[in-house]
């Protein structure tokens, strides 16, 4: 399993949500609230649905919530079981 980086969340989330007005996902976001970049938890739980696709990966949906920054989300994904197929 190829591990999710940086630049794969921005790619993600402009693929599920769009990218937001005013907002500059080039910069430094590793440790930049998804409220502050303009994503709600809508748009996170569908962009962990298109990394569990992609990435062949399953997430606990509890801890989805808890995800509150791309560094989060990284964390969790590279650390998630491979799904079973």
């Amino acid at each position: 399993m190829a591990e999710l980086d940086i630049d794969d969340v921005r790619r993600i989330l402009v693929a599920c949500a769009g990218a937001q007005d005013g907002i500059d996902l080039s910069g430094d976001i590793l440790d930049t609230s998804f409220a502050d970049l303009g994503y709600d938890s809508l748009a996170l739980m569908e962009s962990a649905a298109r990394i569990e696709r992609e990435y062949g990966v399953e997430l606990p949906e509890d801890r989805i919530g808890d995800v509150g920054t791309p560094r989060d989300l990284i964390a969790l994904v590279n650390a998630a079981p491979s799904a079973v197929r």
